[in-house]
């Protein structure tokens, strides 16, 4: 009969984290439309029309909301094309991230 050897592998700390999460906000104005706001979180977000009209409401009423909470550079990328959909359509829309 032969002897089987178990060997055991010790988990090193490889210094590797979680990558941190980035809350992007879209903040109201008096010049973008309800619609245009709900298009860009339907087609930038990709959030149903059902929870885009919930947030446009949400942003109207309390002068901002959370969109969605990403990594830092889906963050920055998605704030980006929300505001050159924006701009090409000639509407002020601030949208903004922070740490989560």
């Amino acid at each position: 009969m032969s002897k089987t050897q178990q060997t055991i592998k010790e988990r090193t700390n490889s210094g590797l984290r979680e990558p941190g999460k980035y809350k992007v906000i879209m903040h109201n104005d008096d010049f973008t439309t309800m619609e245009f706001v709900e298009s860009v979180l339907r087609t930038v977000f990709r959030h149903s029309a059902d929870k885009a009209r919930a947030l446009m409401l949400m942003i109207h009423e309390e002068g901002k909301a959370i969109v969605g909470i990403y990594s830092l550079d889906i963050a920055i990328t998605k704030v980006q094309k929300a505001t050159m959909m924006a701009r090409n359509n000639n509407f002020p829309l601030k949208i903004t991230y922070e740490k989560d």
